[in-house]
């Protein structure tokens, strides 16, 4: 395992001015009953950053996400800076990403973010009819028009910005129409993530997606990205597969065999391995009482990321598995195994779509010249 890793921070937890139905991570909330509004300290923000810069790596990322991580305000971020410099030692970078909705973005907060050259990504998901099915406020209306105003503000004052897009029941069937509308705003650094949200019983949510579906959606933004050009669009998914087929390290998690990629840290200093898992019994520890390096090495954290490889025994004799990587754990279906070894509900799916794209992608794989762009997140 590699001894450099991001910090995935959530310094307001779940909290959010939005309530969109798909989120995954407002519920966290409650397993902090103690507290009504949940934000990082100066205290706590201050032992994550001097702990976690403590130890030796060539380059700090911190990933600012939530729930909202704006709430924090223009000055949460400059203390963050301000601490950066402060634990920070020759020879070593830091870098910072973060993930927003877009609806809190004001001048302030623009200026610091390029100033400290943070990456932002902006969360929208096509044009206002299908942003708005499910992005919405706690009165039920649509957040596309003050995403817009964010993302416009970010983009006066420079910020290195793209966009995530989250696949659900709304936007699935019209890949080509968000694509074109990313275009048409010069959002050229793209990133598109399957909603995939079942009951406990295992029934689809109404917003989340089939295997079929996120297969078809792959294959036509796919063929839509060649005919704009590779070279001149970046499609994260895309650009991490080529990578693979290059020889190269993938970054994206839900591909590899370890699920040790990262570390998430919560509002009050409380650590997780992963924050599709943060609950009680995959708490790793506190930054206030456990060394990182210590929750690194634990056998907590070591046997959560072997599950990744207990593949599903249809998994180990496909010829796909090397770039799908069995997809992420919390995509399987976990009545199956206790240790997540089921397959993904999207198996079908990427199937489908490898059997369209792999060819090509070996193809570009070969002159390796699609453009980076994104972060570890």
């Amino acid at each position: 395992m590699d001894n450099s890793y991001p910090l995935l921070i959530k310094p307001a937890s779940g909290d959010c001015n939005l309530a969109c139905e798909y989120c995954f991570y407002l519920e966290k909330t409650k397993f902090y009953p103690q507290y009504k509004r949940h934000r990082m300290t100066q205290g706590t923000l201050e032992q994550l950053i001097q702990s976690y810069m403590a130890a030796p790596q060539s380059q700090y990322v911190f990933a600012w996400q939530g729930g909202e991580p704006t709430l924090m305000g223009n000055t949460f971020y400059e203390k963050v800076t301000d601490l950066q410099v402060k634990y920070g030692h020759p020879g070593a970078s830091v870098a910072n990403t973060l993930q927003t909705n877009g609806t809190l973005i004001s001048d302030e907060l623009a200026c610091h973010l390029k100033h400290y050259n943070f990456l932002v990504g902006v969360s929208l998901d096509g044009p206002s009819t299908l942003h708005n099915a499910y992005r919405k406020n706690n009165r039920g209306r649509g957040s596309h028009n003050k995403v817009i105003k964010g993302l416009e503000t970010l983009r006066k004052w420079g910020v290195n910005t793209n966009i995530l897009s989250l696949v659900t029941s709304a936007n699935v069937n019209f890949p080509e129409k968000v694509f074109d509308y990313f275009l048409s705003m010069g959002m050229v650094f793209q990133q598109y993530i399957p909603c995939v949200e079942y009951t406990k019983k295992g029934k689809k949510q109404p917003w989340g997606i089939t295997g079929r579906q996120w297969g078809n959606f792959l294959c036509r933004l796919y063929d839509n990205w060649i005919d704009c050009g590779p070279e001149q669009v970046s499609i994260r998914y895309f650009d991490e597969l080529i990578k693979r087929l290059a020889g190269e390290k993938a970054g994206m998690c839900s591909m590899g065999k370890d699920c040790r990629q990262y570390l998430v840290v919560e509002h009050n200093g409380d650590i997780y391995p992963c924050d599709f898992f943060v609950a009680p019994k995959y708490r790793l520890g506190n930054i206030h009482t456990h060394a990182l390096s210590d929750i690194r090495n634990s056998d907590l954290y070591r046997t959560f990321g072997l599950q990744k490889s207990g593949y599903h025994p249809d998994c180990t004799i496909c010829e796909y598995l090397p770039y799908c990587g069995g997809d992420c754990k919390k995509h399987r279906d976990m009545k199956t195994s206790k240790d997540h070894g089921g397959k993904s509900y999207l198996c079908s799916g990427y199937k489908q779509f490898f059997q369209h794209a792999l060819p090509s992608l070996e193809k570009l794989a070969s002159k390796k010249d699609v453009p980076g762009g994104f972060s570890e997140f």
